[in-house]
């Protein structure tokens, strides 16, 4: 029997693609990523979604109270446990992928992006990027808010890592995106980049060869 993951990675149309979302809170990023990434059959790695849910189960205000910080940490814990495991099986079926992050902890993307060029993954990062104000104001029309003090605080050292990030990434694969309007216009032409980043053919010569040995895998299962 071949193993689900492998089978459905030599067929995934993001095979080798790693796509990192930065952004911190009230940015838009949630907007954006449903409309530009939706569709693209890339596997959505995001541990602040599954904090959320976790919170719901439990009965805990996404408002965030000072009063449930307790009860939040193992949520939070179990939430990143869970996509972590995710993001493993993902990558070993060398699975298209989106990784959400605000971007505030330029050492959290810098070690996976590092493991995944080791394993023949080509990255790419969409920055989210809005005024302070327009952060502000977003965040408190939310489902979860954040407090303002910490949306100031990750939003300057968001703002800081956008150097690292370029020099990471390189200027061809950093897409950087005015979201101060929610301009349909520009996610149409962000939607196109990131297609075009989608459908690029492999050439990556470690990707090349894990596709050429899972290939000669299944020919050897089918006998």
């Amino acid at each position: 029997m071949i193993p689900f993951i492998l089978k459905e990675g030599l067929y995934d149309p993001g095979i080798f693609k790693a796509f990192f979302l930065a952004g911190g809170p009230g940015s838009g990023k949630t907007y954006v990523t449903n409309k530009v990434m939706g569709g693209m059959g890339l596997k959505n790695v995001n541990s602040d979604r599954a904090f959320e849910i976790g919170l719901k189960k439990a009965g805990l205000s996404l408002k965030m109270p000072e009063d449930e910080a307790k009860k939040r940490d193992p949520i939070r814990l179990r939430a990143k446990e869970l996509t972590g495991k995710a993001l493993e099986n993902y990558i070993q079926g060398r699975l298209g992928l989106v990784v959400d992050s605000t971007g505030r902890d330029y050492e959290s993307i810098a070690r996976p992006v590092s493991l995944l060029k080791q394993m023949g993954y080509d990255c790419y990062m969409v920055f989210v990027n809005t005024s302070l104000e327009v952060a502000m104001v977003r965040n408190t029309e939310r489902e979860r808010t954040v407090p303002p003090e910490i949306v100031k605080n990750n939003w300057n050292t968001v703002q800081q890592n956008i150097g690292k990030f370029q020099r990471l990434f390189g200027q061809q694969k950093m897409i950087i995106i005015d979201n101060n309007k929610a301009d349909e216009k520009i996610i149409t032409n962000v939607y196109k980049q990131v297609a075009k980043f989608v459908k690029k053919p492999v050439d990556n010569h470690i990707a090349k060869q894990w596709i050429r040995k899972e290939t000669d895998k299944r020919k050897r299962w089918r006998h």
